[in-house]
């Protein structure tokens, strides 16, 4: 299959020019948990390439590639925007239902100081088990999409979540004990 010219201007420059592009994202945007510099870009390219043929001749690409993250980037931030209270409530669930799980208690509401326990005890987990931990039980994603997406097995996923819950467990639990007396 020939490759059009468009599709070739557009390939060597993404091939030069993929961690400038990176860069320029992620100055105008700060990486969230749902969005990345590397996701914009993949998404733009995607939509550059498989239109690369419905254009007249792109004569600057550079120019061309950037209005394009440019536009992008606009569009994320307006979705960001809307979601952004509904994401914070959605957040706040999550984080209560997370708590009920460590703490084994049926609590509907957990203390400020609790939540900031659990959150500062994950951000404290080896990568491995933070990832599973915000993947399955903040992002909603199944193990079938993160065995997927990372290649290793169902179960090697569900043990690094159920270790990394143990772990959690055993650093909070004396903490739990204080924060209930007061």
């Amino acid at each position: 299959m020939n490759q059009s010219e468009n599709s070739k201007k557009l390939n060597t420059f993404f091939d030069e020019e993929y961690s400038s592009l990176k860069s320029y994202v992620n100055s105008k945007l700060r990486a969230s948990v749902n969005r990345d510099a590397e996701d914009i870009i993949q998404d733009v390219a995607l939509k550059l390439f498989t239109s690369a043929d419905r254009y007249s001749p792109i004569n600057n690409v550079a120019g061309f590639v950037y209005r394009s993250i440019q536009n992008k980037i606009i569009d994320v931030m307006r979705s960001s925007k809307k979601n952004k209270m509904e994401y914070k409530t959605q957040s706040e669930v999550k984080l209560n239902e997370f708590a009920a799980l460590i703490s084994e208690s049926s609590l509907e509401i957990y203390p400020e100081q609790m939540k900031k326990e659990l959150k500062e005890a994950i951000i404290n987990l080896k990568p491995n088990y933070k990832h599973i931990i915000i993947a399955i039980d903040f992002e909603g994603y199944t193990y079938k999409e993160l065995e997927n997406e990372t290649g290793l097995p169902i179960g090697t996923l569900m043990s690094r979540r159920h270790r990394a819950i143990s772990l959690l467990y055993k650093t909070l639990k004396p903490k739990q004990e204080i924060i209930y007396k007061k």
